[in-house]
């Protein structure tokens, strides 16, 4: 939100007034702590405060290109737009020169063209030095009134590009601009009478009638002479007018040289760039190489160890699987030697009732005669006198009629 451009501000040359200043400027000024700490929440009434304090003026510097105070202070002047009647006191303020020449930098990045030559104009008289920090974090010593034609005939001034103007003679064709004037121009006029003035001092001296005297102050005379020194000052305008013309051909020849550098800059600063952009694509490459030939490699060595975790867990269960067999068998083989025993207990049992119970005397003779008889038989006997039927009273009935040695009954 502290770098959002003031609401009520109007558009400068039909683009917000910050983007006058280029985005990787404007964002190095965001990062810096002079912005966050001093510049934040100022108005026009605080920003002098601010301004009075500046020692020096200047744009970008050092190897990460760090703004200085000044270049922040525009960069505010411009989010909160102050009024043109603040600006134009910023210039005519003759006690601090660097608010005079802050004021001229954000004149000549908003004011339209005839603001800047009426305004920036008169600063070419004033000759005090300026301290300005060079793109190295060095001081040099400048004046006012170079920034000032800095500011009008260069493209480039603190880093920062400057919007075009018309020339001053197109301006002056059209009418929307007076002549200049210079400031020497009255000490010209001065010069010129007190010449005059000696001429006839010395007329004077030589002797001349007073007839003369009286006629070289005709009116005639006095005419010629206002003549003469219209004439004079014109060829002294059309002079200047030439040199104009002259300076600004030369500007024109200059900027384009400026500006076949500033391409060669930029094409040698795009070739690095690539340079350096395909070096980095070749190391990221032989990264990436290298990344995937170390995961090949430990892909191999994990699928290796994942194997042999594989046949170590296929042996494990093969060797579970044995012993739940051989433990299920051996289980089984327990289990029915256990039901044989209870059988055979169960039977000598049901032996031992039988022969209690029965009072045939056949029956007794033939348990007298075999002590153990073979379980075959047992069997074949228990099938044969139906004893084991499961119907408890048949079973009984059956028991009965074997003891009086009657057949079994079949049901």
């Amino acid at each position: 939100m502290a770098n959002r451009t003031d609401p009520l501000a109007k558009s400068i040359r039909g683009t917000n007034p910050q983007n006058l200043i280029e985005k990787i400027v404007r964002s190095k000024i965001y990062q810096n702590t002079y912005w966050k700490e001093q510049c934040f929440g100022l108005t026009a009434e605080t920003l002098v405060d601010k301004a009075m304090e500046l020692d020096h003026i200047g744009g970008t510097f050092g190897g990460n290109r760090k703004p200085t105070p000044f270049l922040c202070l525009v960069l505010k002047m411009l989010q909160i737009q102050p009024e043109k009647d603040i600006v134009v006191e910023f210039i005519k303020n003759e006690d601090y020169k660097y608010v005079r020449v802050l004021g001229a930098f954000y004149l000549r990045l908003t004011g339209i063209d005839m603001d800047v030559y009426r305004y920036l104009e008169p600063l070419y008289n004033d000759y005090r030095k300026v301290r300005q920090k060079l793109t190295g974090g060095n001081f040099a010593l400048t004046h006012v009134d170079e920034i000032i034609d800095e500011l009008l005939t260069k493209d480039y001034s603190c880093d920062i590009a400057m919007p075009r103007i018309k020339k001053r003679w197109t301006l002056e064709s059209a009418g929307a601009l007076d002549l200049r004037k210079s400031a020497l121009e009255d000490d010209f006029e001065e010069e010129e009478e007190k010449e005059e003035n000696e001429q006839l001092d010395d007329g004077l001296e030589d002797g001349a009638p007073e007839k003369d005297y009286y006629r070289g102050r005709s009116p005639t005379r006095e005419r010629d002479r206002d003549r003469d020194r219209d004439r004079r000052r014109d060829s002294h305008r059309h002079r200047d007018r030439d040199y104009d013309r002259d300076y600004d051909r030369d500007y024109d020849r200059e900027r384009g040289r400026g500006r076949e550098r500033d391409r060669d800059r930029d094409r040698d600063r795009d070739r690095d760039r690539d340079r350096e952009r395909d070096r980095d694509r070749d190391r990221d490459r032989d990264r990436d190489r290298d990344r995937d030939r170390d995961r090949d490699r430990y892909r191999v060595r994990d699928e290796r160890d994942y194997g042999r975790e594989r046949d170590h867990e296929r042996e494990g269960r093969e060797r579970d699987r044995r012993d739940r067999d051989r433990g299920r068998r051996r289980s089984q083989s327990r289990s029915r030697s256990r039901s044989r025993d209870r059988k055979d207990r169960d039977g000598g049992e049901h032996r031992k009732r039988h022969a209690r119970g029965s009072t045939s005397p056949k029956r007794r003779g033939h348990e007298d005669g075999r002590e153990e008889p073979k379980k075959k038989k047992e069997k074949k006997e228990k099938k044969d006198d139906g004893t084991d039927h499961p119907d408890p009273e048949i079973a009984e009935a059956n028991r009965l009629r074997a003891s009086l040695g009657l057949k079994p009954l079949k049901l």
